[in-house]
């Protein structure tokens, strides 16, 4: 399980360090795609797998499940890690995740996200104000 929150930067060359918690999960090799609320998902091979069966499963006559596996799929790429546990970001996850040089790394469970650094504290300012309220309400799912 993917947990924790690191800082790091983008280096010149468009790299950056996975932190070593997360290598020994990842693996030397993982798939990074475009995320939600401007995020990029990166996930180890088998999860990637996992998301691959549930998205062969959903209806591809439907527009929306078209549209989402396009823009989610399309923005995929398989990335690997140096011998400084470093790899290179794609310059389209890049630019989709508005990252130019501070980074934040979380873990969420089955997935690493990787944001930029102020729509990281953006994004913890205003999900803050109503955690109280976003954990009541997934009582009701049963978490």
């Amino acid at each position: 399980m993917f947990l924790g929150e690191y800082q790091h930067s983008l280096d010149a060359k468009g790299r950056i360090i996975i932190p070593a918690r997360f290598r020994e999960q990842l693996g030397e090799c993982f798939i990074a795609t475009r995320g939600l609320d401007n995020c990029i998902f990166v996930y180890p091979p088998e999860e990637w797998h996992n998301i691959e069966e549930k998205m062969r499963s959903l209806p591809f006559t439907r527009a929306d499940v078209r549209s989402f596996m396009r823009i989610f799929l399309s923005g995929a790429s398989e990335l690997e890690l140096d011998k400084q546990g470093r790899t290179v970001l794609p310059a389209n996850l890049r630019d989709y995740a508005h990252i130019n040089k501070d980074i934040i790394i979380i873990g969420v469970g089955t997935r690493v996200e990787i944001w930029s650094a102020e729509n990281w504290e953006t994004y913890t300012m205003n999900s803050s104000s109503s955690y109280e309220q976003i954990a009541e309400s997934l009582v009701d799912l049963g978490i």
